[in-house]
């Protein structure tokens, strides 16, 4: 892991959260769009958030099991650069809300074993999120998985990790799952689409502290050649490449 993984601040429902998410340099900020959520917005005052922060933070709207034209209509009004898919949603589907809004597309799983994790494969989406499973429940618990499960993922696009996220546990889930990017929204709030921000604080701060050290700076400068070895390199032939080499310049 060359850095540590970006945060998506989801369950958005005030300016002032907002904005307090781009403070801690949130890489997306979440607004749901489900009426079935306890955190759900409205488009208007979706559309005021996204407005104060164009080009300050990926703009993500969640839906589930939306109709296609709806999908299209509040991306457009909102302003969404991402478009989460939480429900029972299909590839084809997922490739068409991906066509008609230009926005780049994270279909999400609810898992309760591998086979979910393996049932992500067929979507050729930006990115791919695991949440945790409650029956008949899309998202939004609070509760975690068992995180060894994302070892069923083939990592052919960037992984985010959701599901009962908190300042408390988010480095050990980081160390297990290794994702690009974690996704809170219970862990962090005061009620349901009010954020504490200082529990947003610590969160941001318990990422941060998973970034691995960088490596130090060598002060020593590489020794010149003697003499002695460049009277032992003169006159050699430059070594032929191996077959497997030759092969990728025919």
């Amino acid at each position: 892991m060359a850095r540590a993984p970006r945060i998506k601040f989801c369950g958005i429902t005030r300016l002032e959260d907002a904005e307090r998410a781009v403070e801690l340099d949130a890489w997306a900020v979440g607004m749901i769009l489900w009426p079935g959520s306890p955190r759900s917005i409205r488009a208007a005052q979706a559309a005021e958030i996204g407005a104060a922060l164009r080009r300050r933070a990926e703009i993500a709207g969640v839906f589930v099991d939306a109709h296609l034209d709806h999908v299209v209509r509040l991306a457009d009004q909102i302003g969404l650069t991402l478009i989460q898919l939480h429900g029972d949603e299909g590839p084809a589907y997922a490739s068409e809300v991906a066509r008609r809004t230009g926005a780049k597309v994270i279909k999400a799983a609810r898992v309760h074993d591998r086979a979910d994790v393996q049932a992500l494969r067929p979507f050729q989406t930006d990115f791919h999120l695991l949440d945790a499973y409650a029956k008949g429940v899309p998202g939004g618990t609070g509760e975690t998985f068992a995180w060894e499960l994302a070892r069923a993922h083939p990592r052919d696009r960037p992984l985010i990790l959701s599901g009962g996220l908190t300042s408390e546990n988010v480095g050990d889930a980081i160390a297990a799952v290794e994702p690009y990017a974690v996704d809170v929204a219970s862990g962090v709030e005061r009620a349901p689409g009010i954020k504490d921000h200082a529990a947003m604080e610590a969160f941001a701060a318990a990422v941060a502290a998973t970034a691995p050290d960088p490596e130090p700076e060598s002060d020593s400068e590489p020794e010149p050649e003697s003499g002695d070895d460049l009277g032992k390199t003169a006159g050699k032939r430059e070594a032929l490449p191996n077959a497997r080499e030759a092969s990728t310049t025919t």
